[in-house]
This record gives structure tokens, sequence and C-alpha cells, in this order.
């Protein structure tokens, strides 16, 4: 059970795996967390959450706080959901936004669940960002800026992450049959 020679699956669960714990997806924009996240909470029956989609449902849509509070603004809004999120006594799976983990607080947060880091590269997002459209942290040259966030984020993300899972060529369900095991490694 290993990913790409490049980057393989990692796992260190350190004794945080369990059943009180959420599992939190962390990972570049576009890895597909979200969608990963609500497949991996149906199969295990658990409750779903998606900050981003929290922050859009209490605030409007994602763009336009970023227009009229900027990055700092929208950080503020965004750490005080994941906070929300994590306070909650049901574990669930939680999606969080690529940005989420650069907040001090959210990485302390963290320290109480399973931390998931879905791996993968420009070749396999850009379609995706293409498609999606509106982006604010990829204004401009939406790859090059990917690849520079992609290269700034990653230290952090490879610090947080309990779990490190190369999901290039993979589909849905095959990351989560190769996330599963490690998730109940520590049950």
């Amino acid at each position: 059970m290993s990913g790409s020679p490049e980057r393989p699956d990692r796992c260190d669960l350190g004794g945080r795996v369990g059943p009180a714990a959420h599992i939190v997806l962390i990972g570049f924009m576009a890895a597909g967390k979200s969608v990963v996240g609500r497949e991996l909470a149906a199969r295990r029956r658990l409750r779903f959450t998606d900050t981003d989609q929290l922050v859009a449902q209490h605030h409007g849509p994602i763009p336009e706080i970023f227009a009229a509070r900027g990055e700092c603004g929208f950080r503020e809004v965004e750490a005080r959901t994941v906070a929300s999120a994590l306070a909650e006594k049901v574990p669930g799976v939680i999606s969080l936004g690529g940005g989420a983990v650069l907040d001090t607080g959210t990485q302390q947060l963290l320290r109480r669940a399973t931390v998931v880091f879905l791996d993968t590269d420009l070749e396999t997002v850009l379609p995706r960002i293409i498609r999606s459209g509106n982006r604010p942290m990829l204004a401009g040259d939406p790859a090059r800026r990917w690849e520079e966030l992609a290269k700034a984020r990653r230290p952090v993300y490879e610090s947080l992450a309990d779990i490190t899972i190369d999901t290039r060529g993979l589909t849905v369900p095959a990351v989560i049959d190769r996330l599963t095991p490690f998730l109940n490694e520590g049950a």
C-alpha cells in the first residue's frame, strides 16, 4: 500500500485516531478534500462538514468576502468557522479550505483530530481549477499562483498530517480505499 515512488503514502497516528476523533482533510486547493470527505463520511456513517461551505452559508460567497475584507478578514472568518466545526462533540469528517491551516489557532486545534493530507500536484488539479473558476488566491496566473502557494504550504501540511495520501491518478473511491486501513489501524 504505497503512493507514487516520489511521495509514498505515510501514516503516523500518534494515538489520535479513535472513536472520539474528528477526521480532518487538509491539502492544496482543488485537491479533492470536499468530494473525498463527503464520500468518506458516507462510508463511515459520520457527519460531513465542509468549512468553505459553512463560510459561504453564513458570510456570503468567498470571493465577495475577499473583495470586501481582504485575505486577513477572510482568514479570521475561516478560523472561527473551523474552530466551531472542530468543537462539535459528535465526531465527523471535516474538509478544510487550503489555507485554513495557516492559522496558528487552527494548528493547535488540529492536534486533537486525525489529520489527513491529500497530496497532489499541479497537473492533477489544473483542470479542476480551470473548471471551478473564481478562486481569489489564484488571481492572475492560476497555475503559477497554485505552485507558489503549494511550495509555501507543503511544509505546513506535512507537519500537521497524521496520514498522507498521494491522490495523483486515483479516483475518489481509490483514495478512500487507500486511507481506510490507516484509519482502522488506530481505531
